[in-house]
């Protein structure tokens, strides 16, 4: 199996990844450790006769719905801060120079 780094196009965003390729015999006898690396988060990309045929890669897991009113209680519930945000940037920044 060869790493190379790749362009992938997904929903519009260019990500540059490592890609694996495995020829077709290696895949179909390595086929569970191909799927247990693509679920990982890797991609492989299978060859025939040295050109690419297939690309294996994990599957989008759909989002949970966020249950806004809980959310709100939540963020509700929450102690206010005392200074703003940028005295708190301030504060820290100086407390690292100093």
């Amino acid at each position: 199996m060869r790493t190379r780094l790749c362009y992938v196009s997904l929903d519009n965003l260019v990500r540059k990844v490592a890609m694996n390729e495995v020829n077709l015999g290696a895949a179909k006898a390595r086929l569970s450790e191909l799927v247990a690396r693509a679920e990982a988060g890797e991609t492989v990309c299978i060859k025939r006769r040295g050109k690419p045929v297939a690309r294996l890669v994990a599957v989008d897991k759909p989002r949970e719905k966020v249950d806004v009113a809980m959310l709100k209680a939540f963020t509700d519930s929450l102690p206010t801060q005392p200074e703003s945000t940028e005295e708190f940037r301030r504060e820290l920044r100086d407390d690292a120079r100093y």
